[in-house]
């Protein structure tokens, strides 16, 4: 579980967030939307421990976020951050293998570690490529890559910036069902996500963030509607229902 309570970061004079209360339960897929410069990421790397508050507390499985040494914080989360970039020439496996870094103990990665790598590059249809050099891949490969280190490290909560960025419709979809299966087996994905209607399909929360505020949170029904998405991206939207329940966005075509 995950508390946030009256969580709030500020540089300089500016609030990036502010005020954000939530529980996240296990076993919940929460998607965090809103326009550019909300403060999505913001949130995840606070999440991640990355960032510390400037007000407010943030409790990971009833502790305090900033209690946990490095690598025990490691073995309970992973963070895929929205900019990823290797320059080095590692292979496609040796960058899934960085997940197992935290389990190691300054060990050397064993058999085991490898075919725990292994695994989550197939599971991400990433294994074709397991021997490419990761700067010779493409955007959506390299993506699917950077999803198996993060398989790869098995934490308890995945936060996720982006996670869809550069693939295909198949692929968007895969990884997305992934996370609902990771959901699925008691573990907690939060993800950053732009995409309203990838959000509506497979969100269990969403937290809708404008200008660093929490506007709404809830279930995709009570969160996508007319006025909350016409008073945070500042356009007109339509909402229709989709034959499977959930809510089907899309900007108005009349917006000027």
């Amino acid at each position: 579980m995950i508390e946030l309570e009256q969580v709030g970061y500020r540089i300089g004079g500016k609030w990036l967030v502010r005020n954000i209360n939530a529980t996240i339960k296990s076993g919940m897929l929460w998607g965090f939307v809103g326009p550019n410069g909300a403060g999505k990421s913001t949130l995840l790397r606070l999440i991640s421990g990355e960032l510390i508050p400037t007000t407010g507390e943030i409790r990971l499985f009833d502790k305090p976020i900033h209690n946990y040494e490095p690598k025990e914080l490691a073995r309970l989360r992973a963070y895929l951050q929205q900019k990823r970039d290797i320059n080095f020439p590692f292979t496609s496996l040796e960058v899934a293998l960085f997940g197992r870094h935290p389990h190691l103990n300054g060990t050397k990665e064993t058999t085991d570690d490898v075919s725990i790598a292994k695994e989550a590059l197939q599971q991400v249809e990433a294994d074709i490529f397991e021997e490419r050099l990761y700067p010779t891949l493409s955007g959506g490969e390299a993506s699917r890559v950077d999803f198996a280190r993060i398989l790869t490290q098995v934490p308890g909560l995945f936060l996720l910036d982006e996670p869809t960025n550069h693939l295909d419709p198949k692929h968007q979809v895969q990884i997305l069902n992934l996370c609902k299966t990771i959901c699925s087996r008691g573990k907690t994905v939060i993800t950053a996500i732009h995409d309203l209607n990838l959000a509506s399909m497979y969100a269990d929360q969403l937290l809708l963030l404008k200008n660093g505020i929490s506007i709404a949170c809830g279930p995709p029904k009570t969160v996508l509607t007319l006025d909350l998405l016409s008073e945070t991206y500042g356009i007109p939207f339509e909402v229709l229902p989709h034959p499977n329940g959930y809510p089907w966005v899309m900007p108005s075509l009349n917006i000027l």
